[in-house]
């Protein structure tokens, strides 16, 4: 009998350390994807802010000045456009 219930007392600490073990685990894991989950919300908002950037970037004023000024280009005078139709063209 009491080897029994020295059994029993060493099967049952063996599970209250699982348990402990386990549950340490957990936490660490909930840690560890909780700071994930805030990298990716940061992530998301620097995405934004580029997508903003990239926009703003790209406006036509925007371009226009940089190739009046540095490429000294200008528009055509309306005389010299000349627009292609594509009615000839086979399909």
């Amino acid at each position: 009998m009491v080897r029994l219930n020295m059994f029993l007392l060493l099967v049952a600490v063996f599970c209250a350390l699982s348990v402990v073990t386990s549950q340490h685990k957990a936490r660490k894991l909930f840690q560890a994807l909780e700071s994930e989950q805030d990298r990716a919300r940061q992530l998301e908002v620097e995405y934004g802010q580029l997508q903003l950037e990239l926009s703003t970037w790209a406006t036509s004023p925007r371009i226009e000045k940089i190739a009046r000024d540095k490429l000294r280009m200008r528009t055509p005078e309306a005389s010299k456009v000349v627009t292609a139709s594509s009615g000839g063209l086979p399909r």
